[in-house]
């Protein structure tokens, strides 16, 4: 009896689908992060009858077949690349980036990561880092005695120091966008890293074509909905409950016939 490996295929799916939606819900509060969405796909048919099989000698043609399916299967966790909102938050070193693009960070091991969480820190070598001590690329070092950092819309940051009137550059924020950015592997701590299907990072500069723009003293927020999400956890609570009774049905088909004599 196939119904029952259908069926419980069916509560996997859904499993799968609560997780990916409990994860949004659990990042709601995290910035720059991207809600993510679960895709299924139907597994394969068994032909009981093959449509457009000849069905006489006189070359008559069987309209439509037999298929039966075996269930469903989770095909990808999309993630979804829409923009957050931009809250102001005070601090010189928060950016948020306006439209496409990440923020280049390097890692320990010299790998390039990207986000697109910009609440950034000093390290105490005075340069710009993530909340985890990794490098913002493209930015140098500050000196001790800054008193004040300006980052415009294109990613340029100028540097007040001392007394001085003039700010001095300190370079560019490096950027990079990507023709599939939901191919990127999420890594944790706000981080991606290039993979084949995300393709090759173009580098570039904030403002340029295909860039967004760069706000100082501001965050982007999450792009997560949470009564959409609710909505889902609630339809995705209901499908596992029918899937569940499919199996209950099935259990007792099975019961039944066993029963006759």
């Amino acid at each position: 009896m196939r119904v029952l490996s259908i069926a419980a295929s069916g509560m996997m799916a859904q499993q799968l689908n609560v997780e990916v939606i409990s994860n949004n819900i659990a990042n709601i509060n995290t910035t720059g992060f991207k809600r993510s969405r679960a895709e299924f796909q139907d597994l394969m048919y068994q032909s009981e009858r093959r449509q457009g099989s000849v069905s006489s000698d006189t070359g008559n043609v069987v309209p439509a077949g037999t298929e039966i399916g075996l269930g469903t299967k989770a095909a990808a966790v999309n993630r979804i690349n829409t923009q957050g909102n931009l809250t102001s938050t005070g601090n010189e070193l928060d950016i948020a980036i306006e439209g496409r693009g990440f923020v280049n960070v390097e890692l320990p091991n010299g790998e390039t990561a990207y986000t697109r969480a910009g609440s950034f820190k000093l390290s105490p070598e005075g340069a710009l880092v993530t909340a985890d001590g990794y490098k913002v690329m493209g930015v140098t070092e500050f000196p001790e005695n800054t008193r004040e950092v300006a980052i415009n819309r294109n990613g340029e940051v100028l540097a007040y120091v001392a007394d001085n009137a003039t700010a001095e550059s300190k370079g560019r924020i490096e950027m990079s966008v990507f023709v599939n950015p939901a191919g990127l592997e999420a890594l944790g701590d706000n981080l991606f890293r290039e993979t084949p299907a995300s393709g090759a990072p173009t580098t570039g500069n904030a403002g340029s074509p295909g860039f967004g723009t760069i706000r100082q003293r501001y965050l982007e927020t999450s792009n997560v909905n949470v009564v959409q999400e609710i909505t889902d956890l609630i339809a995705a609570q209901r499908a596992y409950e029918m899937n569940s009774k499919v199996v209950e049905a099935g259990d007792q088909m099975a019961a039944t016939a066993n029963q006759i004599r």
